[in-house]
């Protein structure tokens, strides 16, 4: 069977949607603002962070479902109109706290956890061949979106203020996510890649059983992945939420701290395409262990890194590198493990862990440094769980290896 036109050009939808998605990723560009404009608290501006990161994780669940039975065109389309008013309504709200956290946080949450899901969806299913090249190409523009619009949200919050910037960013995301949309389809059923042929029960990627959610979260293998999610996003998210004023606060100027976050954002997209390549080529058991370890061990130094603009970019290329590989080892794992049929809802499951992540990273961060002045016993519990996601991963098996195991020893 062919194909019904360029399989990459789905990939390119992905890009144009994930760039504006990513945005979120560029939320500490907020925080000092709120803080200096409207007298937030950290707390106050980490609660917003939260939820949008919260409601996304949340309504990926309905989405991915919605997308499994409808397609990807228009659940991204929804999305993109529910982003872009979000945004938009947060420009009439006068600065109100509870106002800005409904509108940006969980509207606007919303809108990304509609749209998010449904390149994944259709790239892994195009993609059988170079599922964690495409997984990892796919988001990147999530974390590319974040050093763009970090950039682009800065000029506007300083040519115009910050109510404006919510304005003209919502136009933005609207228009932009929605033409990304069009590009979006599913193969047919039965497609696959010209010459290509699924793998022998050779490894982790060759589990071809669909499950059904229902069945997929009695599996031991779900909630061992679910926890690595949590550790590694939390991580990830909470330096993300505070990367700026911890530069500022370890007294770097706030240019030298802007420029970290445009750093982290880089090697956030770069890890999601490098990390997902290479689990096509070690396996993605293999590539998680690195990941986490990599990661904990970070997490434990930034302690020390926030003096020296030099330091401090180390660092947050560091933490994006690997955060950015959750972002493109999950959903291929998930695939993987659980078969593609269903991935829609079997990741926006999988994927309550960002949320859980969101929740407990930034705000965590923000409690922190309210109470002790210091971020420091924020990153120590951080590092911590990362090294135990490496662990984890050690004896990570599929539930295809766990079969054969068991059929191989009777």
């Amino acid at each position: 069977m062919k194909s019904p036109g360029n399989r990459w050009l789905v990939v390119a939808g992905a890009l144009i949607i994930q760039l504006c998605l990513g945005a979120i990723y560029s939320w500490s560009v907020f925080v000092n603002p709120l803080k200096e404009v409207f007298f937030y608290t950290t707390t106050q501006t980490q609660i917003i962070f939260s939820l949008a990161l919260a409601t996304f994780a949340l309504t990926m669940i309905f989405a991915g479902r919605l997308q499994d039975k409808k397609g990807p065109r228009i659940v991204a389309t929804l999305g993109g109109i529910v982003l872009g008013a979000g945004y938009l309504l947060a420009s009439f709200t006068g600065g109100s706290f509870p106002l800005i956290a409904l509108t940006v946080g969980v509207i606007g949450g919303a809108g990304i956890g509609l749209s998010y899901v449904c390149p994944i969806a259709a790239c892994v299913k195009w993609f059988p061949d170079k599922r964690g090249m495409v997984t990892g190409l796919a988001v990147a523009g999530f974390g590319a979106g974040a050093w763009i619009f970090a950039k682009i949200a800065s000029s506007f919050i300083d040519a115009y203020g910050l109510l404006t910037s919510f304005q003209y960013l919502g136009v933005i995301f609207m228009v932009l996510v929605v033409v990304g949309a069009q590009l979006l389809r599913n193969p047919p059923a039965g497609w696959k890649p010209t010459g290509w042929e699924p793998p022998e029960s050779k490894s982790e990627g060759s589990f071809v059983e669909d499950f059904e959610w229902r069945d997929m979260i009695k599996l031991k293998q779900f909630w061992m992945l679910w926890f690595m999610f949590v550790s590694g996003a939390a991580a990830g998210l909470l330096v993300i939420g505070i990367l700026k004023p911890y530069g500022v606060h370890s007294g770097l100027s706030a240019a030298a701290a802007a420029n970290a976050v445009g750093v982290l954002a880089l090697f956030n997209g770069a890890g999601r395409i490098i990390w997902g390549t290479a689990s096509d080529k070690i396996g993605r058991k293999n590539a998680m262990t690195l990941m986490f370890l990599l990661q904990g061990v970070m997490m434990l130094a930034l302690i020390n890194m926030g003096s020296t603009e030099m330091t401090l970019s180390i660092a947050a290329a560091w933490v994006g590198f690997n955060f950015g590989g959750n972002l493109a080892l999950f959903p291929s794992t998930t695939a993987d493990f659980f078969g593609t049929k269903n991935v829609g809802i079997n990741y926006g499951l999988m994927f309550t862990a960002y949320g859980v992540a969101g929740i407990a990273g930034p705000i965590l961060a923000g409690n922190v440094f309210d109470i002790t002045g210091s971020y420091m016993w924020a990153f120590i519990p951080s590092g911590v769980a990362c090294l135990i996601a490496a662990g984890i991963s050690l004896g990570l098996k599929s539930p295809q290896q766990v079969c054969n195991t068991i059929h191989g020893a009777r």
